[in-house]
């Protein structure tokens, strides 16, 4: 497989060139080949003057979803959930000016928020827990629900 791999490479670097001098002067070209589900044979070729984020752009504009499942994708969304999980927990923060830094940010305003709601919860029970009105079921229902949010916050 690989001896196969590097003639198509080869050929497709050599066909690049040629191809390239049909294209108007500010487009980009690459040659992709891959392997449905296999990375044994992913080649990606581009021009000199190729970026491989324009192609991302191209391929979107021509239908690439969202939707589909690729690695791409899934690692993407996984730096995603770990940068909010690492702003939960106020570690690690991405360095200055990196993209994952709004999503750090994210983690530790709604830690910020859920601290502020247990504290304003915990406060409400030290005021009002042992003065609630005998057979005010609404009243305990309500205080349940306060003890009972506490308790999972704080385990």
């Amino acid at each position: 497989m690989p001896e196969q791999r590097e003639e198509f490479r080869e050929a497709a670097i050599e066909a690049i060139s040629d191809m390239a001098q049909h294209l108007p002067l500010d487009c980009e070209l690459l040659v992709v080949a891959c392997r449905p589900g296999k990375k044994d044979f992913d080649l990606v070729l581009p021009s000199p003057e190729a970026n491989l984020n324009n192609a991302l752009d191209a391929l979107r504009r021509q239908g690439l979803s969202i939707d589909g499942d690729n690695a791409y994708k899934s690692d993407l969304l996984d730096s995603i959930v770990g940068a909010m999980a690492f702003g939960v927990q106020n570690r690690n923060a991405p360095p200055a000016g990196h993209w994952g830094q709004r999503f750090w940010d994210i983690g530790r305003e709604e830690r910020a928020l859920a601290e502020e709601l247990l504290a304003a919860l915990q406060a409400a029970r030290d005021l009002w827990g042992d003065y609630l009105p005998p057979g005010n079921s609404n009243a305990m229902k309500a205080m349940k629900l306060v003890d009972a949010a506490i308790a999972k916050s704080t385990q």
